[in-house]
């Protein structure tokens, strides 16, 4: 497998920005660069190819993207043709045609190929992502024109798309054509992500974030030291995150870290869902072992699963879900409760003399939750097993009330709980997505009725006291001076 390590126009506007583009991606750890041509108005294709091919870091692959195949050159096809026939004479390892005009650029470089160059004849959909027979179609006639390497990109409608690229690489592989696929948009990430597993001829990175050559494509050094992409093979159990949004989740940093230092043969990927269901019907597979569940599927999870925990059907949200391998069947966990109130116990316990281990410190407490949704009924059902007195406060006051009856709590609306000081010392957990990117500066309550609580779950934009969880990842902001 190769990766692209830059690519360079439209980012890099001179040859010599190109080729320090180049020296740079060597220095990353790519293992093939593209040179992506452009600004035909600037561009010597002779003399500039020649610098840029000769004395190479890296095995080169070259691109000339018309306009109308999503690229930025505009002018007559012979001149493009010229410069990437050039390209070939000067060593190229790679060169990538379009679909369309592959046939006379085939005849244009018949009998003149040299032994270790291949052709790359490409197709892209910036629409969608076709059925599996018209995929497999495009497949054939892409090869049939005389490619050495097909190269079908597609985009992402629903992840659901991705599965149908899978099988297309799968299925070449099988029939020994180097296959080069995927689909891009950020439900179609994993399809780059995964390039390996499935025996996709090489993957593409951008050299650095904003040098992106397709929506969401992710960088060289994500792909090598958060993904590690390096060691997954046709084995790799796939893990992952299951949301809507997934983009600012840091857990792919977490949880791939964690299988690395263990040497667990594993991955642990975003993946954008729209319909939780469709999506695990369709990633059925062995191969997608368990998924994390987050934002707005943790109480859907519950109807989705084979089987459920008896805690996760008390609190009914689910946040992990496990492919059992024995027989394949979805279980559904619940350890958002474990993580979020062992940390917030952690904090009080640090901030406090009081150091009982036998007696949780949220015993007798006023526990304030700020959402009715699957993380709000974990933590309401935490704290009351613990002890505390709990509040529920929601936009909708109908689910704030039937959680509070559930747990035997108190409901409140949000606009109650701007007044809600019956004592100090309480403990405020936010379990919305107000907070969440890009509005990191937002808060469900005023700052001014904060200094009522002596804990906050997560802690308060600007905050500097926080203490992590070593259970799970959660934040938590102690005021000291109230314990």
């Amino acid at each position: 497998m190769a990766m692209e390590g830059s690519t360079l126009p439209p980012v890099a506007k001179t040859v010599k920005q190109m080729a320090a583009d180049m020296d740079a991606a060597k220095a990353a750890g790519a293992d093939l660069v593209e040179i992506r041509l452009a600004q035909p108005s600037a561009f010597r294709p002779q003399e500039d190819l020649e610098f840029l091919l000769k004395g190479r870091p890296l095995p080169a692959l070259v691109t000339y993207r018309p306009k109308w195949e999503g690229g930025e050159y505009e002018g007559d096809d012979n001149q493009r043709f010229e410069a990437l026939h050039t390209a070939v004479d000067l060593g190229a390892e790679h060169v990538d045609i379009e679909l369309k005009v592959a046939e006379e650029f085939v005849r244009l470089i018949s009998g003149k190929k040299p032994e270790n160059f291949k052709l790359i004849v490409s197709s892209h959909n910036y629409q969608s992502t076709p059925s599996s027979e018209e995929l497999g179609s495009l497949a054939a006639r892409t090869q049939a024109v005389g490619a050495d390497i097909v190269k079908v990109v597609t985009t992402a409608v629903d992840i659901v798309d991705v599965t149908r690229m899978f099988q297309l690489i799968v299925h070449c592989q099988e029939k020994q054509v180097p296959m080069i696929g995927f689909v891009m948009g950020e439900r179609g990430v994993i399809s780059q992500l995964l390039c390996p597993k499935f025996g996709g001829y090489l993957t593409f990175g951008a050299l650095d974030a904003g040098k992106e050559s397709a929506p969401r494509q992710p960088t060289l050094s994500d792909l090598l030291n958060v993904y590690n992409i390096r060691k997954i093979r046709a084995d790799t159990k796939v893990y992952g995150l299951i949301g809507k949004p997934v983009g600012q989740s840091k857990r792919p940093i977490l949880h791939n870290a964690a299988f690395k230092s263990v040497g667990f043969n594993a991955v642990y990927v975003p993946l954008l869902v729209d319909d939780l269901a469709n999506f695990l019907s369709a990633y059925c597979s062995p191969d997608f072992a368990g998924f994390s569940c987050t934002l707005p599927y943790k109480e859907t999870a519950v109807t989705c699963c084979d089987e459920i925990d008896p805690i996760a059907k008390s609190i009914g949200a689910i946040n992990t879900i496990i492919r059992r391998p024995a027989d394949g069947k979805l279980v559904g966990y619940n350890t958002d409760y474990i993580g979020a109130i062992s940390a917030i116990e952690d904090g009080i316990r640090a901030g406090s003399w009081a150091k009982d281990a036998v007696v949780s410190p949220l015993a007798g407490k006023l526990f304030v939750v700020i959402g009715a949704g699957g993380a709000g009924k974990a933590l309401a059902y935490g704290a009351t097993e613990k002890g505390a007195r709990v509040a529920i406060a929601n936009r909708t006051y109908e689910r704030a009330r039937e959680l509070a009856n559930l747990i035997g709590g108190h409901a409140l609306t949000l606009a109650e709980l701007e007044r809600f000081h019956p004592k100090e010392g309480m403990i405020l957990a936010n379990t919305t997505s107000v907070g969440m990117r890009p509005n990191v500066n937002d808060t469900p309550v005023s700052k001014g009725s904060t200094p009522a609580y002596a804990v906050i779950l997560p802690p308060q934009p600007g905050s500097t006291c926080w203490r992590p969880s070593l259970q799970h990842v959660h934040w938590v902001e102690v005021h000291r001076s109230k314990l």
